[in-house]
């Protein structure tokens, strides 16, 4: 038996499926009722009644049943919409909600839509035929400015007044830049107002990027957003060539979103050229790192050893040219998989790591796990939770105390946590409620709407 489906306000909706088993039921009773008058004109008993008694009979409990559909019908306004139901777009990456609505909904989803991830469920081949044509469209490829360019800007927005020098990638439209992303800037100039945050960013390179960041830069922090000029990144490095054949159109830039997998490439490539720390826009960053050098954080350790079992890249803390980022760039080069998620990413860090951690001319340090990654991403969801109990709220204490004492910043794990509300009172709210100057991001579950960008 199939259950009525119920929207988000409690009312019941009545999905296609019901309809039609609504209508199945009244052809039912149709059939049913002619075969009552069927049976009644042969009965003996009736056999001298007038035929039109008998369907005068079966008229009116037609009708009292038919009401009776009708009424129930009647209470769920969403069935005179089945033909937009029926007819709505099947093969849609964003699922439209059918209502007054919807055509805004549409397209603010467009414009969110990130411009690098593949059709789903092609061939190889398919997908480089879709690159080959997406390429010429794509700033990321076709920077306006020069190599020379690009590096003056690097180094001229570096100059001898910043303590410490940050990097960040937004490869995803300037429109899903929401108040989380803000909110690890804001936490960033807590921790560090004296350094300088460069986010490598075609979308952020724009009106809309100076509008998200002017309320630091009025601020007086060091902020700007520019255009990643990739081809210059990877010259001279192992993943020159790897670039120069996926914009030839003769790599398969696989099944995953590819601003995914280039982030992953960027960080290396940039830390590679000029030195300094990288961090994820998912992170809220509780102290200055500028103490660290040629640091990575270990994700997880093994219980019994202690011994680090993955190793993450979305936090890294490198000199220029550390042998370490060149062996990265050309395990990425060698190994690409852009159909595995993780592959040219953590996955990549800690084999080559694994490989290399213990050789001589790499100076290298392994953070625990709590250093960055406190909470894994299994587990991250309950510190977006508020506590109820006398016990809860202890140990959300109990945790502030812990992370104020052992950790860096902490990684919010977006990928799986955007979908979730941060609750007053929660780790989370917390954290974002006094790791922050311009401290938008409001202690009732909203953002206000200076925010709203």
């Amino acid at each position: 038996m199939v259950a009525a489906a119920h929207s988000c306000d409690g009312q019941s909706k009545i999905s296609p499926v019901n309809i039609l088993q609504k209508m199945g039921v009244r052809n039912w009773f149709r059939m049913s009722s002619y075969q009552v008058f069927s049976h009644t004109v042969k009965l003996p008993t009736f056999s001298t009644i007038p035929l039109f008694f008998a369907i005068s009979v079966g008229a009116i409990i037609f009708i009292i049943y038919q009401n009776i559909l009708t009424s129930t019908l009647s209470m769920y306004p969403e069935d005179t919409q089945l033909h937009q139901i029926l007819t709505a777009p099947t093969f849609s990456s964003n699922p439209l909600l059918i209502t007054t609505q919807g055509q805004e909904e549409a397209r603010v989803e467009s414009e969110n839509l990130d411009p690098l991830i593949p059709p789903f469920n092609v061939t190889s081949e398919e997908r480089i035929a879709w690159f080959r044509n997406k390429v010429p469209e794509l700033e990321l490829f076709k920077s306006n400015n020069t190599s020379s360019q690009f590096h003056d800007q690097v180094l001229g927005f570096f100059d001898g007044n910043c303590t410490i020098r940050y990097f960040m990638i937004w490869l995803s439209p300037a429109q899903s830049f929401g108040p989380r992303e803000f909110a690890a800037l804001d936490s960033l100039f807590k921790a560090s107002p004296k350094g300088c945050l460069m986010i490598l960013s075609p979308s952020l390179d724009s009106g809309q990027g100076e509008r998200i960041l002017k309320p630091l830069i009025d601020f007086g922090f060091k902020v700007i957003a520019v255009t990643p000029n990739l081809p210059f990144l990877v010259k001279n490095t192992p993943a020159e060539g790897w670039v120069d054949e996926l914009k030839s159109g003769s790599k398969d830039p696989g099944s995953i979103s590819l601003s995914y997998n280039l982030s992953n490439l960027i960080r290396l490539a940039v830390l590679y050229k000029y030195g300094g720390v990288y961090l994820d826009v998912d992170f809220i960053i509780l102290k200055d790192v500028n103490g660290l050098r040629n640091a990575i954080g270990a994700q997880s350790i093994d219980s019994i050893t202690r011994k680090w079992t993955r190793i993450n890249g979305a936090a890294m803390i490198f000199n220029k040219e550390h042998p370490l980022l060149y062996d990265l760039l050309r395990e990425f080069a060698m190994t690409f998989d852009g159909t595995k998620w993780g592959h040219n990413g953590p996955y990549l860090v800690s084999r080559v790591i694994r490989r290399v951690e213990n050789l001589p001319g790499y100076n290298l340090t392994i953070l625990p796990p709590k250093t960055f990654y406190p909470m894994d991403w299994m587990k991250i969801s309950r510190l977006f939770k508020k506590p109820k109990t006398e016990s809860e709220w202890k140990l959300v204490e109990d945790m502030l105390v812990e992370l104020n004492t052992s950790t860096l910043a902490i990684h919010l794990w977006n990928h799986g946590t955007k979908e979730l509300m941060i609750e007053e009172g929660s780790v989370v709210e917390r954290l974002l409620s006094t790791y922050c100057v311009i401290c938008q991001y409001s202690s009732n579950n909203q953002v206000q709407q200076t925010l709203q960008f």
